[in-house]
């Protein structure tokens, strides 16, 4: 579970934005997109690990993965929005 005390301190690593977490609708359609093997992350790799909690910059344009608890702050992790025009 990623403490939410850490969103105070940590930004997006593009555009230096704050972060917040993705919202339930988000995580569906990412999820959604994983399951049919759709969904690269920005580097091309295909990604195969469901998410349970993810972090989104605050212009909405990237999505970060939290995996046991630990965000994945590295540009080339991130996943593209919106999703198909999620």
């Amino acid at each position: 579970m990623f403490d939410t005390n850490l969103l105070n301190v940590l930004c997006c690593p593009e555009s230096r934005g704050a972060l917040k977490l993705a919202d339930e609708a988000c995580l569906a359609a990412v999820n959604n997109a994983i399951a049919a093997g759709s969904l690269k992350n920005v580097a091309g790799e295909m990604i195969s690990e469901k998410m349970d909690e993810a972090l989104v910059s605050e212009d909405g344009k990237r999505l970060y993965p939290i995996r046991e608890g630990i965000p994945v702050l590295l540009s080339d992790e991130a996943v593209a929005l919106p999703l198909g025009g999620v």
